[in-house]
């Protein structure tokens, strides 16, 4: 196989390995969100989690207000079956709302979680993406950069977590969504008219 043209990052985080959060542990992450929150939120929707970089990011969501707030909680473990430590929220709040936009087929939140450096001194961020699909029969999102697939999820409950480069040579992040037979049913630009 030839060398790359292109070495990015691609499939760097782990895909999820664990159930949507419920019961204490659900609790215990709820905590961490309201006070990132800094205000009354209602009823958290956790999406798939996610780990890159040594640390596991849960995402979620919130209704709050006229809007929503969204965001993550992440945490580090030793090794596999420790307790979680470290644990660091990051939330913030939007006034636009899926339930506000009829039109939307994907209804997507993100976040910066690193930075990459790649050849000749060009610069991209690490991407933490999640959102839920709002087209029936969707098996998969992927991340796209691009000509390059950067990440995939299966999607569950309609919702999927995805990390990826981002903003890179004049690329940003695309989300895609697949049905079972490999048809493409949605995409979306985290980027509203390429900004």
């Amino acid at each position: 196989m030839p060398p790359s043209e292109r070495p990015i990052p691609s499939y760097a985080a782990e895909p999820p390995q664990e159930p949507l959060p419920y019961g204490r542990w659900a609790e215990a992450l709820v905590e961490h969100f309201e006070r990132a929150a800094e205000t009354e939120i209602g009823a958290v929707q956790w999406y798939p989690e996610r780990s890159h970089g040594g640390r596991t990011y849960v995402p979620a969501t919130a209704p709050a207000g006229e809007g929503e707030v969204f965001g993550y909680v992440s945490y580090t473990r030793e090794h596999e079956g420790a307790q979680a430590t470290d644990f660091a929220a990051v939330a913030d709040y939007t006034d636009e709302t899926a339930d506000d936009n009829p039109d939307w087929t994907l209804d997507l939140s993100d976040q910066e979680i690193g930075n990459w450096r790649g050849p000749e001194g060009r610069r991209g961020v690490i991407t933490l993406v999640w959102g839920v699909s709002l087209v029936a029969n969707g098996v998969v999102a992927t991340a796209e950069l691009g000509p390059t697939t950067t990440d995939q999820c299966e999607l569950v409950e309609q919702r999927f977590t995805l990390v990826s480069l981002d903003a890179y040579t004049g690329d940003y992040v695309e989300v895609r969504v697949y049905g079972a037979d490999g048809t493409e049913l949605t995409r979306e630009s985290l980027y509203e008219d390429g900004d």
